[in-house]
């Protein structure tokens, strides 16, 4: 019950308001859509199985055909979760959590300008062309989440660079 009130509050204040805090009490930063909190957990990627009529770039994806976080640059999906191949780093999910569900094709929660006429397709979509998502900043994510689940994205402070989950080991990005 807790968790659908949450849920409503959401997306109702997703509705009146431009900037969301999540985990906290308030964003800090005017030029922030998505502020999450820390506490060691991570923001999940939706889990997608067919690709086929994703077409906006930026999304950001888990695919469960390959278990590996994507996302789309100029019509070509780009992997997060680099592996070399052996069964020691080819990610995993389990998807009999999901198997068992309808989807849902127009839920979605849009934050942001526009909010209430935005048509892009997305479960969620931030819309502000000025403001960004900031991800949940986690201190040596590999160390400190105990039972990541596939396709966590946080930003790890240590290090200063995004780190992606694929179910079986962490990739780290840094420009």
């Amino acid at each position: 019950m807790k968790k659908t009130i949450s849920i409503v509050l959401l997306i109702v204040s997703s509705l009146s308001f431009a900037q969301i805090a999540i985990g906290k009490d308030e964003v800090e930063n005017e030029s922030v859509s998505l502020d999450f909190g820390s506490e060691n957990r991570g923001f999940i990627l939706p889990y997608v199985e067919d690709k086929g009529e994703i077409s906006i770039d930026g999304t950001i994806i888990y695919d469960t055909n390959d278990y590996k976080a994507k996302y789309l640059k100029e019509g070509d999906w780009v992997n997060l979760s680099e592996d070399d191949e052996t069964p020691d780093t080819i990610g995993t999910a389990d998807l009999s959590i999901q198997s068992w569900k309808s989807d849902q094709p127009t839920a979605k929660v849009v934050i942001g300008v526009g909010a209430d006429t935005d048509s892009t397709p997305g479960i969620l979509v931030l819309t502000d062309e000025n403001k960004a998502m900031v991800l949940p900043k986690v201190a040596s994510p590999h160390l400190n989440i105990i039972n990541p689940a596939p396709g966590m994205l946080v930003y790890d402070t240590m290090a200063k660079q995004l780190a992606v989950y694929n179910g079986k080991v962490w990739s780290f990005w840094k420009p």
